[in-house]
């Protein structure tokens, strides 16, 4: 559809600058009334792989179109999606199969570029009409990075702009391993010296040697930094982080956090904690279930790993369970409904119980969510269902099965975010001020 205007479209973007968590508008104007036309973003990540997400609508009466307010009839998403730009990102056609989008360089900016253009068709292949170029970032301004120089313990430290002292939390990722800096980034961008771990590189997930006391040593690390109010210290981990991470809340003699959230993994299958501690969490790892050949890997009909299932029937064997009864602080926990990696509402569930009948289920907030799938990360992420995997100390790529519709998924990543905030800032600053925004 040619554009027969005379005055060129104007398209706007607001904050065209804000942190990932953030929501921006979008709109355009100067449009030829009741027109198609097509809201697209775009963006090269690191791995120089092209990542897009586009709605298709049409202009109003006044010949304006807003993603915030106006109905997508087409595209990766459909509806209004305020954030459906961001949250319905995919690679673009012929695309390396099973990529993950995951900002490695917190220091810089994730570009993302939104355009408009005729029509609803063909898109690609014309110039557009207007384009914005946004950046969005992990580090709030002031927020100050450290590569941990400790040899007992790997990670970074971010430390919040201002005199402190502040709340900390220790950030553990999952079984992929590497060490993942987004998410601390973004913690510390709303008031919280957070180190991100690293306690085993991608690959070694069957052959890492960290014993319990490593965790115990990076959770001091923080407790004791200058910066850190010492009483004040939280727990974050996420799939296996969060299997350790409520075995150091219900094991350690050492590690007394204020709070801990768990997003996936719980009620996590160790081998005896008798042994525990002094046991590689390695070993652990691979006793769980992943290489027991009692329990073959199922796959889908596109070959994608399927680990729920295999692991469901282990939830019954008390032997293999955290003892949860032993946990002191408050606990958050977040499930998907369609995590087809782990069973989550399964898990928690059974945490649920344990808790109840040692009166002890005060302790415990839970937010369910249906349609969502495993990797449920901050806001406005986008929604990887499969994607590749490293397991094993073979190196073995595989393509694992997360689970989740992208929409459900993406409301349950913007719903959690807003919980875990609130619950780290009712337990960890208390009746102190949070400064929920830098």
């Amino acid at each position: 559809m040619p554009l027969q205007r005379s005055v060129a479209p104007i398209l706007c973007v607001q904050p065209s600058r804000a942190l990932v968590d953030e929501k921006f508008t979008v709109l355009v104007k100067n449009l030829p009334p009741g027109g198609p036309f097509t809201v697209r973003s775009l963006h090269l990540s690191e791995d120089n792989d092209y990542w897009e997400a586009y709605g298709h609508y049409v202009s109003n009466h006044q010949g304006e179109l807003s993603v915030w307010d106006d109905l997508s009839f087409g595209g990766t998403y459909t509806g209004r999606e305020p954030m459906g730009l961001l949250s319905s990102m995919r690679p673009i056609p012929g695309s390396r199969p099973g990529l993950r989008l995951r900002k490695k360089d917190v220091t810089t900016p994730m570009l993302v570029t939104i355009s408009v253009y005729c029509g609803h068709e063909d898109y690609r292949d014309q110039t557009p009409l207007a384009s914005v170029l946004t950046e969005r970032w992990h580090m709030a301004p002031g927020v100050q990075r450290f590569p941990l120089q400790e040899n007992t313990v790997r990670g970074t430290l971010f430390i919040p702009p201002g005199p402190g002292p502040f709340p900390g939390i220790l950030d553990m990722w999952g079984g992929g391993g590497g060490l993942l800096e987004y998410r601390a980034a973004l913690l510390a961008s709303h008031g919280y010296v957070c180190l991100a771990l690293e306690y085993f590189k991608p690959g070694e997930m069957t052959s890492a040697n960290q014993e319990f006391s490593y965790f115990e040593t990076a959770f001091n690390v923080i407790k004791d930094h200058p910066q850190v109010k010492t009483d004040r210290v939280g727990i974050l981990g996420l799939s296996l982080g969060s299997a350790v991470t409520l075995n150091l809340a219900t094991e350690s003699s050492v590690v007394e956090p204020r709070c801990i959230v768990c997003v996936k993994r719980y009620a996590c299958i160790p081998p005896p904690l008798s042994a525990f501690g002094s046991t590689p969490i390695g070993c652990y790892w691979f006793l769980l279930v992943v290489f027991d050949p009692r329990f073959p890997v199922k796959h889908d009909e596109n070959n994608c790993e399927i680990w729920r299932e295999m692991i469901l029937p282990l939830l019954k064997d008390s032997s293999r369970k955290v003892k949860v009864e032993k946990l002191r602080c408050p606990m958050l926990c977040i499930s998907g409904c369609d995590d087809q990696n782990w069973p989550a509402v399964e898990s928690v569930d059974d945490v649920m119980e344990t808790l109840r009948a040692v009166g002890k289920d005060h302790l415990l907030t839970r937010a369910d969510y249906p349609d969502a799938g495993h990797l449920i990360e901050p806001p406005f992420t986008p929604h990887f269902r499969a994607t590749n995997f490293i397991r094993g100390s073979t190196m073995e790529k595989v393509v694992m099965l997360w689970g989740g519709q992208t929409k459900p998924h993406s409301e349950a990543q913007e719903d959690s975010w807003r919980k875990i905030l609130s619950f780290l800032q009712h337990n960890l600053y208390g009746n102190d001020h949070a400064r929920s925004r830098l």
